[in-house]
């Protein structure tokens, strides 16, 4: 069976924002203009169609990346609606690792707020092409030059309106398009499916002359043809207009920024339309890269056509039909029918239903029982997958998110995807001991679907911790064990997942030495601990010579010592931040063992770090507060009081100010209801990790393992 699509016909995008810019909302529109619905949901109404999960109706906010497939002007729109939440940003991150475009979406009243500035560097890291559609131009206090200026100074974009507004707030009616030089107006009788393309009106001629002048300018500069032209001052012809924007948009020279307000179904289809022009097809993106196991090895290497190698052990794989098969698995989900789904991007070869598919990492043979396309949490069964396609894959009960699927007999390793780590963390136990085997296996099916979600156990207390990215984080996924899959389980309150460091270098020796009738133990070793920079983690080095420890000890002693971090000195966080050095150590001819010098490792590690005046690493939060002028002392006097750090505090509009702050995460528990008391409801915010900082030595001795939340 061949594909529906010319692979130069299919698109990969994202849409991802700040919460609220209303990317539900345009996907929503998205669907409907190009048939995929008959009815246009809303999200206040529970009836988003991509918001499928009863949290996300309840909530009314996206929780779960949700993909779809629809179709513009001959082309196949693989679209991922992704969560604007920071405590989902898992869902975006490993979405932007499989897209090769993206809508970015801003308020046009909020403009670069900051999950969307996040959202924006990610994207950035991963190469990802955009377009930016401004939203919400028909509420109060709408600004689109603003928007566009606020790129520029936060985001270091390079902006490039294709359109402008006609009018702002409650006075937007439509925009101007500065390709066709026209005003596009829609009929609001029947949703906005039908526009009309009139002249520009008279009071805004000469802003579009202006603007149309420096569209030109600007695509002029990123083309040498075009700008030989320009300044011959020859005629630029429509279709070397559009390409150049495309040429630009692609090497991520230039923005293309729209309008619209995607309620009003204002402007969603030149945004269809832009993402069809400027937006990458597979082929359009560089051939994805990766690793050959056992490179070294005679044959390991691949000689076929399609796989082109870079460096010794390395391969590029091309985004064609006939290549050796290579995909990314990038989200694993429950499902109602089968065991679990997991979502895939082929980025080269063809996948059939029935194949049996090598996960490289585990290396595993698994077989592919069913092809689906998704519909959020809807699908239609394929019977073959194409190079560019985005699809779920049912049968793979063994491959993680992360992992790539590939031809046994071409292998490649992709780069697999990171994840930031939990902050925050609760206890939970079974109600009864019945219950726990069913815990045991949710909590299971939970890790597979969420990398950021994690569980352990309090080596103190016995009891199970699972930890996440923020109250709103756990608080919907203790929601699903309990609804979706029937679990009863108690839940304690709230922790802060705290770490330990060290302030001053110190020195120790560790000997690990027993003799015995049979046979003795010797290890010996000594080492050096610096502080590292926050943030750095755990660093080794090996200062010693084949006489002081034989080399084929080094690699145990490193991972003796990389355990070790996993609890500190002072209470017993894991620690980060330290460097080892290991500076001697002695051994035995026949008694030295690996066991031996791991033992004294860890020995000399801990006789080190509590020398090392240690010390106890918080959690800090970067937390962005919206909140009316007249309740700001209010709420600056309470973040005071909450050992936060103010940045900034701006006026956004006429009675609405921005406050930028760091406050530790301890501080924040509960603070939705005091900042709804403090103003009167009409007070927001937003939370995203920042880094690790030194808990005051005030506090530090009072910091309990579990925090009153």
């Amino acid at each position: 069976m061949a594909r529906e699509y010319p692979i130069e016909n299919v698109r990969n995008i994202g849409i991802a924002a700040h919460i609220d810019a209303g990317k539900t909302t345009t996907t929503e529109r998205i669907l409907f203009y190009t048939g995929k619905k008959h009815k246009i949901g809303a999200v206040d109404d529970g009836t988003a169609e991509m918001d499928w999960m009863v949290q996300e109706r309840e909530r009314g906010v996206t929780i779960t990346a949700a993909a779809t497939t629809c179709f513009w002007r001959q082309h196949a729109i693989h679209l991922i609606d992704t969560p604007g939440h920071v405590d989902f940003t898992v869902e975006v991150e490993r979405s932007l690792r499989v897209l090769d475009g993206a809508i970015a979406l801003f308020c046009a009243v909020g403009g670069v707020e900051p999950q969307s500035e996040t959202v924006w560097h990610q994207a950035e890291r991963y190469g990802v092409p955009r377009i930016v559609f401004v939203n919400k131009m028909d509420r109060v206090g709408a600004n689109f030059t603003r928007v566009l200026e606020m790129l520029q100074e936060r985001l270091g974009a390079n902006p490039l309106p294709l359109q402008l507004p006609i009018g702002e707030g409650q006075d937007f009616t439509g925009v101007i398009d500065l390709v066709t030089q026209k005003a596009m107006r829609w009929d609001e009788t029947d949703l906005g499916q039908t526009y009309t393309e009139v002249g520009i009106p008279s009071e805004l001629q000469d802003t579009a002359a202006q603007a149309r002048e420096n569209l030109f300018e600007s695509i002029a500069v990123e083309d040498d043809v075009l700008l030989e032209k320009y300044l011959g001052g020859e005629e630029i012809t429509h279709d070397e207009l559009l390409n150049g924007i495309r040429a630009a948009t692609l090497k991520r020279a230039l923005v293309p920024v729209f309008c619209g307000s995607s309620l009003k179904n204002q402007g969603v289809q030149p945004l269809l339309d832009a993402v069809i022009n400027f937006l990458p097809s597979p082929v359009d993106v560089p051939p994805i890269e990766g690793t050959v196991p056992n490179s070294n090895a005679e044959g390991g290497r691949s000689k076929r056509a399609k796989e082109t190698p870079v460096e010794d052990g390395s391969v590029t794989r091309t985004a064609d039909d006939a290549a050796p098969l290579s995909a990314l698995a990038f989200k694993v989900a429950s499902h109602r029918t089968v065991d679990k789904l997991v979502y895939c991007r082929v980025y080269s070869g063809t996948l059939k239903s029935g194949a049996v598919v090598y996960n490289v990492r585990s290396k595993r043979r698994e077989r592919v029982n069913r092809i689906l396309q998704m519909h959020a949490n809807k699908e239609a069964v394929s019977d073959a997958a194409y190079a560019g396609d985005i699809v779920a894959l049912v049968g793979l009960k063994h491959t993680k998110t992360g992992d790539t699927v590939a031809d046994e007999k071409e292998p490649i390793l992709l780069e697999s995807i990171t994840f930031p780590e939990p902050v925050i963390s609760i206890a939970i136990e079974p109600e009864r001991a019945s219950d726990a085997d069913a815990l045991e296996e949710t909590l299971e099916k939970l890790m597979d679907e969420d990398p950021t979600f994690t569980v352990g156990i309090d080596k103190e207390t016995g009891q199970r911790i699972i930890s996440g990215m923020g109250e709103l984080h756990l608080e919907i996924l203790t929601d699903r064990m309990i609804r979706e899959f029937g679990v009863k389980a108690r839940v304690s309150k709230l922790q802060v997942a705290y770490r330990e460091t060290i302030s001053t270098s110190a020195e120790a020796r560790g000997t690990h030495i027993h003799k015995t009738d049979e046979a003795g133990i010797y290890g010996d070793v000594s080492l050096t601990v610096e502080p590292l920079e926050r943030g750095a983690g755990f660093q080794f080095e090996d200062e010693t010579d084949e006489t002081e420890i034989p080399r084929q000890y080094i690699a145990f002693i490193e991972k003796a010592l990389e355990s070790g971090m996993g609890t500190g000195p002072r209470i017993g966080y894991p620690m980060q931040d330290v460097k080892v050095v290991l500076t001697g150590g002695s051994y035995h001819s026949t008694d030295s063992t690996e066991v031996a010098f791991e033992a004294s490792a860890i020995l000399a590690f801990e006789n080190a770090v509590r020398k090392a005046n240690p010390l106890l690493l918080e959690p800090i939060m970067r937390i962005h507060i919206t909140v009316p002028d007249e309740h700001v002392g209010k709420v600056i006097g309470d973040l005071n009081a909450r050992r936060a750090q103010i940045n900034e505090s701006t006026t956004q509009d006429a009675s609405i100010n921005v406050i930028n702050a760091f406050i530790p995460l301890s501080e924040t528990f509960q603070y939705t209801t005091q900042l709804r008391s403090m103003t009167q409801g009409r007070g927001a915010f937003t939370l995203e990790f920042s880094h690790y900082d030194v808990v005051p030595e005030s506090l530090a001795p009072g910091v309990n393992r579990v925090l009153s939340a």
